[in-house]
Order: structure tokens, then C-alpha cells, then sequence
């Protein structure tokens, strides 16, 4: 026999718990079938709601009370719609469903699909306790299986049947946090069932550090010195995410007070070419055997990275010397990086010091300097990049393009090939030091194509130096297709405006170089909330179309991604892996 009392009551108790508005106690609007549908009928098939949940921590061991939190920003999402929240196992794929740890599919309050799930507006909730003391759900206990686990909430349709948005939050379940404070000189595994915890600057020598999908890793905030995870050109790290199990480097501090530079970062030199000499030193470590990157090897491998994230780096090693979120010192085209993730970093999310290691779906969050950045003859081509510049940690360019400061004409050159890339400033009322939406200077040369720069402070291009300007001129440094809008404040959205006098709008217009299809109009993204952004067309947006360059048939490329940006009209490809939640957001009283 099926009780639908139990659930009305504890819906109206809620109803009668919330308050109006923004709130750390969600509403509830309860509709009926039949107005639901008549409801859904005027609104469409959507919400536009903007949400995120998150966890106190990224680790626990089994039997640990959880707590999280949620908010829920409605923006006019008056589509009514049903909710479910459940745990996944990600080794197994079982689901957990709350309240009642159920296998069988529930919502929120309990009831079964046969049941008839319960039908709301979207709630609106601000940092709201969703599981632990005055949440949704007073308790959760950590099981006692190991590995990662998937906290889901799921907005469906008000039938219950279709999945209109969902919110993730990563979690490892371990047995022992492992302090690592020597370096790893002979080959090593770092399994998901543990976590680590760096202590200084991990020195990875004549080995291979392999890191299973789903292993958190954390740098101690304060260590001297800083702690950071370095892998000489003498060795390799395997790290290979997954999606559902993405792996984890990031702060030591709890959720909330974490700050970008709290640890060091990650670093892979490796034997590849440069043009500052046949070896060098990498940029934020101290001289020495450690430190040497470069080589005559441009096949060579510093590993492999997939569906890596790190958080919260940047930490300097030796005065005015800090460390980049991903640093790769001449990095060979053997190397295999994809899916990665820079979230608050303090300096650069990725930087590239020569070499010709290729690279696709990477992101940028929240950095403190330049999203893509690349000096010393770095030669490699990236497809789908996407960096987004958040207000509490001010950022400078999307892209900073050298060849190398010392002699802007050392051979090889910087040439990367970047296809396929979004690039999404502070504005106007936020920038670190200066803050243009590329700056090519000191004699970079390459294609830059299908590339989105907006909201920055500065220019939407900076050309500078005698030899950046003739390899334009020569055709060298050139871009087919790109567009513009908002930049310089977004008083003048037209070529003047959006590009300085000189020889930047002299690219820009056709009058000097290989400047094609330069554009500047609205992209019209989904969502720019900067904890739940949604950076893909919305109908009607110019970033489709056929006008776009094709990307090359080369074996990299991807061809169908004929778009201007990081992102086409399907599959957000950032879903599940990625944080994208702004930490001021996540503070809880």
C-alpha cells in the first residue's frame, strides 16, 4: 500500500520552514500534475537555474559524518521540475539515493518514481545545508568501500523521467592519508584508497610516479620549501584520470579558506628543444640537476595526464620565482595531456616552455596571470581551451605569446597552432596589472584561430616588439577567425574600439598581415555565473555557423569542431571532471 501522507506532510513542514528570497533554508513550491504541465507548456523544456553544491572536504575514511551544502539560484527558472540526490560509487557505478540510502531511484523527500515523485518551482537556497545538521538530510555516514564518490543532484523535468541539469560534487573514500616528504627515486604507485599529502618539493628522479584515476593529492600550505610535485626529465608521470574519477590536486586548508598559491603546483620537464639554449633552467625552481629541462629529442614524453585538476598552486620556491599551475618545461610531442584543469591558481594556469607536446580540452579557472602562456620556442598545437577570469583572484591576459625575451628572433620560434578557445576577462572593474585579451609580443610567431576574447579590461589584442610586427607582416602570425565584444569596458563594440590603433587594428581590419574573419558581436554564452557558467552557444549566438575556419586534417584537429570558441552547441565537455565553483561562494557560516 503507498502512503502519500508521509510525504505531503513533510513537504508542507518545508514549505512552512522556508522563507521568501534567498535563504540557507530552501523553499518549496508545490505543484499538482496537472499544473505542471500546463506550466511546462508555457515555459519550455529548460531551466536557467544556476546551481552547486559542495562538501566540507574532498577526503574522508569510512564511518565519518559528511557535511554539504547547496545554492540554488532560480534567475526566472519557472519550470517546475523534480528533484533527486544520490551517492555513486565510481568503481562500482551503484547509486545511493537520498533520504534513504535507497538503490531504487527517489526524490528528495523519499518518494519512488511508482510512488510519484513530488513536483516544485526551483527552490532558491544561498550556501543552504543540504546534508548534516539543519540540512535536507540530517546525516550521511561515509561507507566503508574505498575509492571516489560522486555526491549528484539531479533538477529533472516535472514527470521525472528527463534529467534537465545536474550539480557534482567529488569525494574520496580512504584508509590512510600517506605523507610524502622524500623524493621518489624508484618507480611508485599512488593508489585512490590513499591520499597524499606533499610536504616540501617532491623531487620525482630516474622513475616513473603513476597515479590511479580517482587519487586526491594535497600540497601543505607553508612547507619550506613550498610543496610542489616535480618530474625530472629522467622520468615520467602516468596519471590517468577518468571523468568519473578525475584526479585531485589541490590545497591542504579546509573548503572556503583555501587561496590561490597555498602549495606549489605540478611540473614535467623533459627533453624537447628550446631556444634559450640546448638546456635550461625551468622557471620557478632553483638551478641544479632538478631543474634542467631541454634536450634535441622533440618525440620525447613527459608522460601522461588525463582528467587532472589543480587547485589553489602557485606557491613561490625562491623569491619573486613562482610556480604555474601545470608548468611544462620542454615537454616532446610523446607527451599526452588532455582534460586538464587550473582552478586559483596564484601565477599561470598553463605555461609552456618550448617543446612540442600537444594538448586538448583544457581549462582555466580563476587564475592570478595568463590563462595560456608560452615563451621559448614552444611549437605545439592545443584544440578546446577555455579560461575564465573570477573577480576574487584578478587575472591579466588570456593569452601571452613570447618567443624568448633575451633575442626576439632565437630560432625555433614560438609557432603554436591553437584552435577552438574562449577567453573570458575580469572587466572592467577588476584587473591585477594589465589585461588584454592576448598580447603577442617578442617575436612570437603561429595561427590563432576560432578564438572567443571578452570582458577584458585592456585591448582584445596587444602587438608589440619590431619582430612580432614582421612576422605579422609576413604572414606568420596570423588567425582566421575571431571574435571580440566587451572589451576596453564595452563602451565601442566595433573594430576602433575593440582594437588599439597600430598595428593591432591594422590586423584586425586587413590592412596588414593574415588577419581573417575578424568579428565583433555578442557571443551570446548560455550562462556567465561564474560558479555554474555555461560557455556554449546560446540559439541564435554568432559562435556557429559555417563562417568559421575548418581545423586542420592533420591527425590532432578535431573537424567537426567548426565553431568559434571552446565549445559547440552538444555536450559540455567540462560536465563532472571540472570545479568551477568561485570559494568566496563557498563560505558557510
Amino acid at each position: 500500500m503507498k502512503n502519500h501522507l508521509i510525504p505531503t506532510l513533510l513537504a508542507a513542514a518545508l514549505t512552512a520552514a522556508g522563507v521568501r528570497g534567498a535563504s540557507r533554508t530552501p523553499r518549496f513550491d508545490f505543484l499538482s500534475a496537472s499544473e505542471a504541465a500546463r506550466a511546462a507548456a508555457y515555459f519550455g523544456g529548460e531551466t536557467p537555474a544556476r546551481a552547486w553544491v559542495w562538501t566540507d572536504d574532498y577526503v574522508y575514511q569510512p564511518g565519518q559524518q559528511l557535511k554539504a551544502w547547496w545554492t540554488v539560484r532560480p534567475l526566472a527558472g519557472l519550470y517546475p521540475v523534480t528533484l533527486t540526490a544520490y551517492f555513486q560509487n565510481n568503481q562500482t557505478g551503484e547509486k545511493l539515493y537520498l533520504p534513504n540510502n535507497a538503490g531504487e531511484p527517489t526524490d528528495v523527500f523519499g518518494n519512488t518514481m511508482e510512488d510519484g515523485f513530488l513536483i516544485t518551482r526551483v527552490p532558491e537556497a544561498e550556501r543552504a545545508p543540504l546534508i548534516g545538521p539543519g540540512g535536507l538530510f540530517p546525516a550521511w555516514s561515509v561507507p566503508n568501500d574505498l575509492g571516489m564518490y560522486t555526491l549528484v543532484v539531479e533538477f529533472r523535468d516535472y514527470t521525472g523521467n528527463s534529467v534537465l541539469k545536474r550539480l557534482y560534487q567529488k569525494i574520496s573514500v580512504v584508509d590512510e592519508i600517506v605523507d610524502v616528504t622524500a623524493p621518489i627515486e624508484q618507480d611508485t604507485t599512488w593508489v585512490r584508497t590513499k591520499s597524499y599529502l606533499l610536504q616540501g618539493t617532491i623531487i620525482v628522479r630516474h622513475a616513473t610516479l603513476t597515479i590511479e584515476s580517482g587519487t586526491v593529492i594535497k600540497g601543505r600550505p607553508g612547507s619550506q620549501p613550498a610543496s610542489a610535485l616535480v618530474i625530472r626529465r629522467d622520468s615520467r608521470l602516468v596519471a590517468r584520470g577518468t571523468r568519473n574519477r578525475p584526479i585531485i590536486m589541490t590545497s591542504a586548508l579546509p573548503v572556503g579558506s583555501r587561496q590561490p598559491g597555498d602549495w606549489g603546483g605540478l611540473v614535467l620537464t623533459g627533453s624537447a628543444s628550446l631556444n634559450s639554449g640546448v638546456e635550461d633552467t625551468v622557471e620557478g625552481l632553483p638551478p641544479g640537476e632538478d631543474s634542467v629541462m631541454g634536450g634535441t629529442n622533440d618525440a620525447d614524453s613527459c608522460g601522461e595526464l588525463t582528467y587532472v585538476r589543480v587547485e589553489f598552486a602557485g606557491a613561490e620556491l625562491s623569491q619573486d620565482n613562482e610556480l604555474n599551475s601545470f608548468t611544462f618545461g620542454a615537454c616532446g610531442a610523446g607527451t599526452i595531456a588532455h582534460h586538464l584543469q587550473s582552478h586559483y591558481g596564484f601565477d599561470d594556469s598553463f605555461e609552456w616552455f618550448g617543446g612540442t607536446m600537444n594538448a586538448k580540452y583544457l581549462v582555466a579557472t580563476a587564475g592570478g596571470d595568463d590563462g595560456f602562456d608560452i615563451q621559448r620556442g614552444y611549437r605545439g598545437k592545443v584544440q578546446h581551451f577555455v579560461t575564465v577570469f573570477y573577480d576574487d583572484n584578478p587575472g591579466d591576459h588570456g593569452i601571452e605569446g613570447d618567443n624568448l625575451e633575451e633575442n626576439n628572433s632565437a630560432e625555433p620560434f614560438s609557432a603554436p597552432v591553437l584552435f577552438n578557445a574562449t577567453f573570458v576577462g575580469n572587466g572592467p572593474e577588476v584587473c591585477r596589472r594589465s589585461c588584454d585579451g592576448a598580447r603577442w609580443r617578442r617575436g612570437l610567431k603561429g595561427n590563432f584561430s576560432n578564438i572567443v576574447l571578452t570582458n577584458f579590461f585592456d585591448d582584445t589584442l596587444d602587438i608589440r616588439d619590431a619582430v612580432t610586427e614582421q612576422n605579422v607582416a609576413n604572414g606568420e602570425l596570423t588567425a582566421n577567425g575571431l571574435l571580440a565584444w566587451g572589451n576596453k569596458g564595452g563602451a565601442d563594440n566595433t573594430i576602433n574600439g575593440q582594437f588599439k590603433e597600430g598595428i593591432a587594428r591594422d590586423f584586425a581590419t586587413g590592412v596588414r598581415g593574415t588577419g581573417k574573419n575578424i568579428v565583433v558581436a555578442d557571443p551570446m554564452f548560455r550562462s556567465t555565473v561564474l560558479s555554474d557558467w555555461d560557455l556554449r552557444p546560446a540559439p541564435g549566438s554568432p559562435l556557429t555557423g559555417s563562417r568559421w575556419e575548418l581545423p586542420p586534417a592533420d591527425g590532432f584537429f578535431d573537424q567537426t569542431a567548426r565553431y568559434c570558441g571552446a565549445f559547440g552547441s552538444g555536450d559540455d565537455w567540462t560536465e563532472e571532471w571540472t570545479n568551477k565553483k568561485r570559494e568566496s561562494d563557498l563560505l558557510v557560516q
